[in-house]
């Protein structure tokens, strides 16, 4: 409109729906949280695992925690799944999100919270805070999920849209909590998060005896930072074992580092853990009781994701699958035959993002494959080899062929197939009957189409271990 000053995207604020002007974000530096000075790091004791687990008591699931009989046999260990993801709100952030509220003054009940959170720990604040009748607002990052941004508001959270990632919108809930009086709510660092986050590690040795190790996916540090200091507290000799995705290893790094330092975060199926600076309250808390961590590639978080959907019944989201992970990429030989217990953390998967993650971990299984293949064009060439396909019970999923870019034979045809077979041995029977029957064969996923002909490409993907 004439006259009107335009608002331009980063000017713009999206709060319960309804697009406003805004000022510019404020500088993260600009804004500290008392509650987490890196100069000051405070170290969480057993007793605030011990008060966390009485207050929280009737407010939060007591998740099972169950032997896995399918996936013991397959990977070679006692292993237990402690399922996290049965919580109300899909995830253990509730465990530390309902302490903190709990443990407000009357004042700031009264006044509310504030958090940045691109998903869980949102979640949780906006449940809990409407069952203790405290005003939460949390502010999610535009690449938040809908599915995530429309259920906070359904559990009663004044939402507010605000930030291209999550740094740029803590830096505006501090700002929020500054101007206003809110508490803000460090969802993998406060304090009190920890200590909730604690009482799952409570439970654990309570369910299961005789633990040789626990497996625990890391993100900011706030669930092992709890976990680890209540089960090495009252069980010294079990191992506890950090994961990370290797796209964002800050607390291996950190480990190695001494202190907590800053990585780059990469898209990861695990976008849960993809943290670029773990809580330095986590790291000063955890670093003493963490044996060893490992870092898993995505392939594996991947097959974990199917594996847990096939086996268990169970529908987790990559952060939640990251131990079984590093089990399934053969990081742990160590633990087999021992009792090892791993906690499925979350199950607030988009169904878009489970769709591609059991697509991958079928790939990754070898029972999703593709080839090129250059077959005869005459009449029945494709015939023979979709007969050769159906004689070994392989499925054709999809099936393309090309002929314009072709140098060799006028009368030949690259066909490109993507099949599904029962498993690695059965794709290997067909690459062989492919490559018995034809000359020109091409198999894998990494391959491209050119000009002059069909040319396989090096695979950059990597198996080796890195750092949770």
């Amino acid at each position: 409109m004439p006259g009107e000053e335009a608002t331009s995207p980063s000017e713009a604020v999206m709060v319960n729906g309804h697009l406003e002007k805004s000022n510019s974000l404020p500088s993260e530096d600009d804004l500290l949280d008392p509650m987490c000075d890196p100069d000051n790091p405070i170290v969480v004791k057993f007793q605030d695992v011990s008060a966390a687990a009485y207050k929280i008591r009737n407010g939060i699931e007591r998740t099972a925690c169950t032997k896995s009989v399918q996936l013991s046999t397959l990977t070679g260990l006692d292993l237990y799944f402690k399922k996290e993801f049965l919580q109300q709100t899909g995830s253990f952030k509730e465990r530390g999100a309902r302490y903190t509220l709990m443990a407000l003054s009357k004042e700031q009940r009264q006044i509310g919270v504030v958090a940045a959170s691109a998903g869980n720990h949102a979640l949780a604040l906006s449940y809990h805070g409407n069952q203790l009748g405290i005003p939460v607002t949390v502010v999610m990052p535009i690449i938040a999920p809908l599915m995530k941004v429309n259920l906070c508001r359904q559990y009663g959270g004044n939402v507010i849209v605000k930030g291209k990632d999550i740094g740029e919108s803590k830096a505006h809930a501090l700002k929020i909590g500054k101007d206003t009086g809110m508490v803000y709510i460090n969802g993998y660092d406060h304090p009190h998060i920890l200590a909730g986050q604690g009482t799952m590690g409570l439970e654990i040795v309570e369910q299961v005896s005789d633990i040789d190790a626990v497996v625990i996916p890391i993100g900011g540090g706030g669930l092992i930072a709890g976990s680890a200091l209540a089960i090495k507290s009252l069980y010294p000799s079990v191992k506890v074992i950090g994961v990370e995705s290797e796209r964002c290893a800050g607390f291996t790094e950190s480990m190695k580092a001494g202190k907590v330092v800053t990585v780059g975060a990469q898209s990861t199926l695990a976008d849960g853990l993809a943290v670029p600076t773990v809580g330095v309250n986590a790291f000063a808390t955890a670093r003493n009781y963490i044996d060893q961590m490992v870092t898993v590639g995505e392939e594996f978080i991947a097959l974990a994701i199917l594996r847990l959907v096939e086996m268990e019944k169970a529908v987790v989201e990559g952060a939640g699958a990251t131990g079984l992970a590093a089990v399934l990429a053969g990081l742990l030989p160590e633990l087999k035959g021992k009792r090892v217990v791993i906690p499925l953390c979350g199950g607030n998967i988009d169904t878009t993002v489970l769709g591609r993650c059991i697509e991958r971990g079928l790939a990754a299984d070898g029972r999703l494959c593709r080839f090129v293949v250059t077959v005869s064009d005459r009449p029945g060439g494709i015939a023979e080899l979709c007969k050769l396909i159906a004689k070994l019970g392989v499925s054709l999923k999809d099936i393309f062929h090309e002929r314009a870019w072709l140098t060799s034979d006028i009368f030949s045809v690259q066909v490109k197939c993507t099949v599904e077979t029962r498993d690695k041995e059965h794709a290997e029977q067909l690459e062989t009957e492919l490559r018995n029957r034809y000359e020109n064969v091409h198999w894998g996923p990494h391959f491209h189409l050119s000009p002059a002909a069909l040319q396989p490409q090096m695979s950059s993907s990597s198996f080796e271990d890195e750092d949770p």
